[in-house]
């Protein structure tokens, strides 16, 4: 481990503390993930991939393995998994592992929040998206039909376990989807932070061993906003930087663009949705879209219908009753605010030209 590199991050949680511990010996030696009385959630790919590193995780009776797809997060699923934690006894004193990324994390937050009105549970994340930003910070999100993540609560894990060894097997769309994340939270950070990440891009989205420190640095400057506002009531609004046109490019696309991917994306269009309404200066939106163009490059041509974007993008749980809710860039240092916003043709047009603008 890079020895820069604290060991571990304690979070403050209405729960009470809970940590995010770097473990890179864990696929080496699971023997942690077995203490206690653990019924395990585990992507199926990981355990295909790892089988025979998790051989003493997946030889136990309590495992249901869970096909990581973005249908499978929701409200059927869920029922199916508790349905099954049901069949294996599962007791107040148990507690849940989750092994996989985001969907396999919000489904089993999302269930140990609700059986027996709460169980305990742990989580191992394997991708850069949910090691560098969503492993912290409680929340779960379940889509209901075509809406995306209108259903959840806030639950953290007593145990967050980082191992960087599993991001060796992520295909480089993965990588960039995570990559896109960490650019999210160092733009809200500081301009200063977003450029950092920018500067060593290339170099990190080719060598996984430079990513740790950006690993670190993106869950140290999320604890500080999740710990003033837990429950998304405020000021970490602001982390949905990227998300709502980010949402609407996956739902347009029927999830064709990785979702670190199109929130990079949706970075993008926010940029030029403020320069266009001139809350952003031109050249701030000139730097940060440099970066976010290099990461999402090999998904800019993937064709993105307006009608089914803006459908979507209507949908988002930030919007009001008459007005869009959208995380912006504004001003001189592009802090990233919430910004209400009526979609109305002029925001219609823009959004048109924002889209459009992502394949050139």
């Amino acid at each position: 481990m890079d020895s820069l590199v604290p060991d571990s991050i304690a979070i403050q949680s209405h729960k009470g503390t809970y940590e995010a511990r770097f473990t890179p010996s864990l696929l080496t030696d699971p023997s942690l993930l077995l203490e206690g009385e653990p019924h395990f959630i585990i992507d199926s790919n990981i355990a295909r991939l790892y089988s025979q590193q998790l051989r003493s995780v997946l030889l136990r009776q309590n495992v249901i393995l869970v096909d990581a797809t973005e249908q499978n997060k929701s409200l059927e699923s869920a029922s199916r998994i508790i349905t099954e934690l049901v069949a294996q006894k599962t007791r107040r004193n148990h507690h849940l592992v989750a092994i996989g990324g985001g969907i396999i994390q919000d489904l089993v937050c999302f269930i140990a929040s609700t059986l027996l009105r709460g169980v305990s549970w742990q989580l191992v994340p394997t991708t850069l998206l949910a090691q560098a930003d969503s492993c912290i910070g409680s929340k779960s999100s379940i889509n209901v039909g075509d809406a995306k993540n209108i259903v959840g609560t806030f639950y953290p894990p007593t145990k967050i376990f980082i191992d960087q060894n599993f991001l060796r097997t992520l295909h480089q769309s993965e990588i960039r989807s995570g990559i896109g994340e960490i650019l999210k939270v160092h733009a809200i950070d500081s301009a200063e932070s977003f450029n950092r990440v920018a500067t060593s891009l290339d170099a990190i989205t080719n060598d996984l061993d430079l990513l740790q420190p950006f690993i670190h640095s993106a869950l140290t400057i999320k604890k500080r906003y999740i710990e003033v506002d837990e429950f998304d009531e405020g000021i970490r609004n602001i982390f949905n930087f990227g998300h709502s046109f980010g949402h609407a490019i996956e739902s347009a696309t029927n999830f064709g663009v990785p979702h670190g991917v199109a929130v990079t994306m949706g970075m993008d269009v926010a940029c030029q949705i403020a320069t266009s309404r001139d809350l952003l200066p031109m050249s701030e939106s000139t730097r940060m879209r440099a970066a976010l163009k290099m990461n999402y490059a090999p998904f800019a041509k993937v064709q993105i219908p307006l009608d089914a974007s803006m459908n979507a993008l209507l949908k988002d749980k930030k919007n009001s009753t008459t007005e869009l809710g959208l995380i912006l860039p504004v001003g001189q240092q592009a802090n990233i605010e919430k910004v209400m916003v009526p979609p109305n043709e002029e925001f219609v047009e823009q959004f048109r030209i924002a889209l459009g603008a992502l394949a050139q």
